[in-house]
């Protein structure tokens, strides 16, 4: 059984920081690429940013470039998103996914964690 386990949400001030984690279970990480996607209340979820696998290229959404960077940690099979310098419009629950694909071209359909809440407020 495959499950991808968000942590390290929380209640942070602006220009604080968090670093998101995203555990596997039932599946090699690196052999896919990776994403991390958010929800704020209202709104459309976005995606934040991508990290593939054998290369480890990495992409991110124009809003959080400079940011937030993401990686990963084979021995532990754990994705990582630092983010630096929060913002109030940061605020969403966060998501990690995986479509099964190699590179942050294809969906990411296949497994979804539960999601951890970020809010970054004063």
């Amino acid at each position: 059984q495959v499950q991808l386990v968000e942590s390290g949400g929380g209640l942070v001030q602006p220009g604080g920081s968090l670093r998101l984690s995203c555990a596997a279970s039932g599946i090699t990480l690196d052999y896919y690429a990776i994403g991390w996607f958010r929800q704020a209340p209202e709104k459309e979820r976005e995606g934040v940013s991508c990290i593939s696998s054998s290369d480890g290229i990495t992409v991110y959404a124009g809003s959080v470039k400079g940011r937030f960077t993401i990686s990963r940690d084979n021995d532990k099979n754990t994705v990582y998103l630092q983010m630096n310098s929060l913002k109030p419009e940061d605020t969403a629950v966060y998501y990690c996914a995986t479509g099964l694909n190699s590179n942050c071209h294809g969906d990411f359909d296949d497994y979804w964690g539960q999601g951890t809440q970020v809010t970054v407020s004063s």
